[in-house]
């Protein structure tokens, strides 16, 4: 796997299954077992799904008595937010500047829109 921590992020959420763990997560603390309980898997398969979460840095899991709940580490998603908000402020600005070329064109070669073509 990749060495970079966003580069793990997104591999760990490639997986569909890990994607439902983290969203499941998202409500509240579970145990493997519970994890584990909608999936036609092992535990052992789900273990490993949640080893490669802990990896990434997306989960932890802690002891409280005879339980080890995983618990979502919610900060790893501001990792990828940063990340995906500096390529949509690109984004934005690039269709920015195409509306500002598109303004200034002359207006009679601008296709009509659908209010225009519908007859009266």
């Amino acid at each position: 796997m990749a060495a970079d921590p966003l580069s793990r992020v997104f591999a760990a959420l490639a997986d569909p299954t890990r994607r439902d763990m983290v969203a499941r997560l998202a409500a509240g603390d579970a145990t493997v077992g519970e994890l584990a309980a909608p999936y036609d898997v092992t535990v052992q398969a789900v273990s490993k799904h949640l080893r490669v979460l802990e990896d990434a840095g997306l989960v932890s899991r802690s002891r409280e008595a005879q339980r080890r709940p995983v618990h979502l580490e919610a900060e790893v998603f501001d990792l990828m937010t940063k990340w995906i908000e500096r390529y949509r402020r690109q984004a934005e600005e690039r269709y920015r500047r195409l509306d500002d070329v598109l303004r200034s064109m002359p207006g009679d070669d601008a296709p009509p829109t659908a209010q225009e073509e519908s007859p009266s």
